[in-house]
């Protein structure tokens, strides 16, 4: 089923402020050299959950980020719902989820321009995870 506009709305309102706590819960825990943005954020037309998918760089960290995420997502969702309390009445419990499409098609784009033909030999892709 497609998304609503109100949903699209919510879930833009959502991605802008989750990255931005996000990345200010990074600085403050004193790691350096981790790139972390939301890049996209879907909420379930009764807007109880939200969906956020999560991009980590450098990706051997991802784990170990999103562990750090999931435990602290209690207070993620107070921070939010400060920020949102005049456009939200309800706020959307959080969900997040590792963001690996930029992996994906890094490992297209390496073996197209390698001997390996992922058209012809599809096994030697991995298969997405879905979420």
């Amino acid at each position: 089923m497609e998304e609503t506009n109100r949903q699209k709305k919510i879930g833009g309102l959502l991605q802008k402020d989750l990255a931005d706590i996000l990345q200010n819960s990074l600085r403050e825990s004193g790691r350096t050299g981790i790139l972390i943005s939301v890049s996209k954020v879907r909420v379930t037309t009764d807007l109880s959950i939200a969906k956020a998918y999560v991009s980590i760089f450098p990706s051997k960290h991802q784990q170990e980020v999103i562990e750090e995420i999931n435990e602290n997502k209690y207070k993620i969702k107070h921070e939010m719902a400060q920020r949102t309390r005049h456009q939200l009445r309800k706020m959307p419990d959080l969900s997040f989820f590792v963001d690996d499409s930029l992996e994906y098609i890094d490992g297209i784009e390496k073996s197209i321009k390698g001997k390996e033909d992922p058209v012809s030999n599809p096994d030697l892709l991995d298969k997405r995870k879905k979420s």
